[in-house]
């Protein structure tokens, strides 16, 4: 899994004020839980640019006055008018324990189904799994191999790692939908040899 450094500072005062100031001054503020206490830190916004605003997923070095953090996002809020990082979260990874943590899926092999004309379309983009922090994937390979025209891929069909799905196993992943100028193609074909 790759991994992000971000700085951030501790903070005194966790009051509505000092808060609305930090984010004033380009601050976000954050917790990180999971430990043996909740750490309250603030952090520059440009920081966490690549971490929110990527597909991927990050196993962040929080670096807290000196002190170093082995973490995950867990949570992340947002202004509902001007988009503003307003908080996250941060879960704690211990060696013993596993984590839940959405985890992006990247598609493998050719679709028999696209290369005859069919189009491939995402269900899922990411899915929910659960493993301990050393069996954390960067993604969750999934085979399009035997995709064929009208068919979907289902979680359930997913070859296993060392994690457990969480995502619903009758999800359909991905589909190959037939386009309109293939379906009117066969309805003509069907037609001409009822004639």
């Amino acid at each position: 899994m790759k991994t992000l450094e971000i700085i951030g500072f501790k903070r005194a005062n966790l009051g509505k004020a000092q808060t609305k100031e930090l984010r004033n001054e380009s601050y976000v503020p954050g917790v990180l839980y999971g430990g043996a206490e909740q750490v309250h830190f603030y952090a520059p916004a440009i920081l966490f640019r690549d971490l929110v605003y990527s597909p991927e997923v990050y196993e962040v070095d929080l670096n807290i006055e000196g002190t170093h953090y082995r973490a995950i996002l867990q949570d992340v809020q947002f202004h509902p008018v001007n988009e503003m990082l307003l908080h996250v979260d941060f879960l704690q990874l211990d060696e013993s324990k596993e984590v839940k943590i959405e985890v992006p899926v990247k598609f493998v092999g050719n679709s028999p189904g696209v290369m005859a004309g069919g189009k491939l379309v995402t269900k899922l983009r990411k899915l929910k799994i659960k493993a301990l922090p050393a069996n954390l994937p960067d993604y969750v390979e999934v085979n399009i191999s035997d995709l064929e025209l009208g068919k979907s891929i289902k979680v359930s069909k997913i070859a296993k790692g060392d994690y457990e799905i969480l995502t619903n196993s009758l999800a359909p992943v991905a589909t190959v939908t037939i386009p309109r100028a293939l379906k009117s193609a066969q309805a003509e074909e069907a037609r001409g040899g009822k004639k």
